[in-house]
């Protein structure tokens, strides 16, 4: 499977001020999104399946990648074509063995060692960083920044994208290490024009 990882969105419905998570979705595609990951804190099982098939229905149509994260049990009830693990999930060649071949399987990395361990283990992609000071992650510690994003993203072969802080204002030097694409929660979901966001962000 062919994948574009240039304008990642993850979700976070904490950011909708009531608005319908699938219009959202929808909108964030037709401004350039090109992979959706559904990250679900707090919720039960059910609510998050729910609200996987949910956007699945919209990624479907535009025939855009959905990606869950650290539930591999969703990503299988869906049939997504992925799962994000971090460092304290489940390792990857376990993961591997649950979904399979055929299935995306992209790992967060903070630094060199986590990278190579993750590309050597059989990942398809990271997600690097944080790489700048973010609202929705309050425990991150020092962020790696542009030099550290650089080092992670030149020990490894494998698609890379960019997480933590990325917004209009920087994604274009965040771009500029070699990194596959953005990964942007806030800075799409945060607006009120999310299509236009989209637009802003779009790395082509």
């Amino acid at each position: 499977m062919e994948i574009d990882y240039g304008l990642y969105l993850i979700t976070d419905r904490s950011f909708l001020k009531g608005r319908d998570l699938k219009k959202v979705v929808e909108e964030a595609i037709l401004g350039g999104v090109t992979l959706v990951q559904v990250r679900e804190k707090d919720i039960s099982t059910r609510e998050f399946y729910n609200v996987a098939l949910e956007v699945k229905e919209v990624t479907k149509h535009y025939k855009v990648p959905i990606i869950i994260n650290d539930r591999l049990d969703i990503a299988q009830a869906i049939d997504a074509e992925g799962v994000h693990l971090g460092q304290s999930d489940m390792p990857i060649k376990f993961a591997r063995k649950i979904l399979g071949k055929e299935k995306i399987i992209g790992i967060s990395a903070g630094n060199v060692k986590e990278a190579v361990e993750a590309e050597r283990d059989g990942a398809d992609y990271l997600g690097i960083g944080t790489v700048f000071y973010t609202g929705t992650k309050k425990d991150i510690k020092t962020p790696i920044g542009i030099e550290g994003l650089k080092e992670v993203c030149n020990s490894v072969k494998i698609p890379s994208v960019a997480i933590g802080g990325v917004n209009e204002t920087n994604f274009k030097e965040v771009l500029s290490t070699g990194v596959n694409g953005i990964s942007v929660i806030s800075a799409i979901l945060g607006k009120d024009d999310i299509r236009q966001a989209s637009k802003n962000l779009n790395s082509k």
